[in-house]
């Protein structure tokens, strides 16, 4: 995975190639060159390219891995207060509280809005059982709610649904 450092010298050699493009756009202007505006088309990309980079070397990429989490994808987000993963129907109860731990970790954003009344994000576990061919029936295995105010959340609650855990299909060998 590219690093905060890895960005900062892409930034660099990217600062190098916007110059260069500035002074042949200057250069194109004052010869008359045919090509003069394109130059200045060049020159704009060059130089939100290399912003971007900047931005990218600013903020850390890396995210929390906690110990035991399983995959899981997202399903559902309304980019404020409920989101909703899927995992493996295959999961335990012990993997769900870490896997649920670690969704709560990468979901978590700065720029999620919250309201006076509900200031927490609510993340439900889900995974899909099928009775029969063609249908799916969704089973939610747990939650948890985390602040939104705050990245070091002390106060966050896990829910686990153990009878839900028994309507689970059992892995045959």
């Amino acid at each position: 995975m590219l690093t905060t450092a890895d960005f900062l010298q892409y930034t660099q050699w990217s600062g190098i190639a916007t110059l260069v493009f500035t002074v042949l756009t200057v250069l194109a202007f004052i010869l008359k060159w045919g090509i003069r505006f394109r130059l200045v088309g060049t020159t704009g990309f060059m130089l939100v390219l290399t912003s971007g980079l900047f931005a990218l070397s600013l903020v850390p990429l890396s995210r929390t891995v906690i110990p035991g989490a399983g995959r899981f994808s997202l399903v559902y987000d309304n980019g404020s207060t409920q989101a909703v993963i899927a995992i493996s129907p295959q999961t335990t109860p012990s993997a769900l509280e870490a896997t649920l731990r670690q969704a709560a970790s990468n979901l978590y954003s700065y720029g999620r809005l919250g309201s006076r009344n509900e200031n927490y994000l609510t993340i439900r576990a889900r995974t899909l059982l099928h009775p029969e061919p063609g249908v799916s029936i969704p089973l939610y295995l747990g939650q948890i709610k985390r602040s939104l105010a705050s990245r070091e959340d002390a106060e966050i609650t896990v829910e686990i649904y153990p009878e839900k855990f028994a309507q689970l299909p059992t892995p045959t060998a």
